[in-house]
């Protein structure tokens, strides 16, 4: 190496720092990568984001090829400037240029490169995938020995190298995206997303409207009084009981039998024909768990019920949407239960 001059080794040397950045920027940008973004982008087609995928699952090779690279070229990158500082300085050159390189090493190929690449992932991260792709094929027998080696030790400490994988997030880490998500999504359909979460927190009993307050059909009553309450009422649905709500018979759909109410010889027997069975629900059923029974059964109305089957109150879908995207009934439509399916 003493034949060589000193401008090929200097711009070998830069060269090799070049390559020590792009190592070690481009291993902080692949592993600072939004793996929920990444996946995304992959599925609508974008290469470098498909490539950086591909080399993410597993992820021990890829750190395994990046670390020989890196420690190829900066070993070699020491070697060559041992060599420049001994012609230029003599024996002192050694610790010159051990100083001199362990300064630019940490300047322009650790700290800059990595911190450009965490703040901008993506823009180091996708480019660099279509080199390490081929890379490690090309290497693959010399990354697959280190990281059976490497892996080896792992078990050894107890650690399953093969665990590694993209995990699916969690509720509460999910709820977290949703709270500190900026950008395009506003503020309403945040607080919508974020309801959708809480339905599995959240029971009937808390919602439904108390016992107290529901306006029902008492078939003891006048017949009068009865067409009278079913003429004006404002609810689209109305339980139907006997003396109170403990002896309830089903419930009347107002707006699926107008014809009748029109009928000058509407009868009681009419009405209580045109009873639909109660519906019942649990009262610590979930909000989330009672949503898939109303679809499945295809209701919009039941009566909440505890342990002992004493009817607590009712709840409608209407009441279950609310919960989402807050209320949406007009002052003449006010109880829960009165919007029409």
């Amino acid at each position: 190496m003493d034949d060589v001059p000193l401008s090929v080794l200097f711009l070998t040397l830069a060269v090799l720092i070049v390559l020590s950045a792009f190592f070690s920027g481009s291993e902080t940008g692949l592993m600072s990568l939004n793996r929920y973004r990444m996946r995304h982008l992959a599925r609508e087609g974008h290469l470098g984001a498909a490539r950086a995928r591909r080399l993410l699952q597993r992820p021990d090779r890829l750190i395994g090829l990046i670390l020989i690279g890196n420690n190829f070229v900066n070993i070699l990158a020491s070697a060559i400037a041992t060599v420049i500082a001994l012609r230029l300085f003599g024996e002192i050159g050694i610790a010159i240029a051990t100083g001199t390189l362990t300064l630019v090493i940490l300047i322009f190929a650790e700290v800059t490169p990595k911190t450009l690449a965490a703040l901008h992932p993506e823009r180091i991260a996708f480019p660099a995938s279509w080199v390490y792709e081929p890379l490690l094929k090309l290497l693959y027998p010399l990354v697959w020995v280190v990281n059976w080696m490497s892996n080896s030790l792992l078990r050894l400490l107890g650690v399953d190298p093969d665990s590694h994988g993209e995990k699916p997030l969690t509720q509460e880490e999910l709820r977290s995206v949703v709270v500190e998500s900026h950008g395009p999504l506003p503020k309403r359909y945040r607080r919508m997303l974020l309801s959708v979460l809480d339905l599995e927190a959240v029971t009937v009993e808390d919602i439904m409207v108390p016992r107290n307050e529901v306006i029902g059909v008492d078939l003891d009553d006048d017949w009068d009084d009865i067409l009278q309450q079913l003429a004006s009422s404002q609810y689209a649905r109305l339980p139907v009981f006997r003396e109170s709500l403990d002896h309830v018979v089903g419930y009347v759909h107002l707006r699926k039998m107008p014809h009748l109410l029109l009928q000058e010889s509407f009868t009681r027997s009419d009405l209580e024909q045109a009873i639909r069975d109660p519906y019942f629900i649990p009262a610590s059923t979930t909000l989330n768990r009672q949503m898939a029974n109303f679809q499945r059964t295809r209701q919009r109305f039941g009566l909440v019920v505890n342990e002992y089957g004493d009817i607590l109150g009712l709840v409608t879908m209407d009441d279950l949407l609310e919960e989402i995207v807050g209320e949406f009934t007009t002052d003449t439509m006010a109880a829960s239960w009165s919007t029409a399916r």
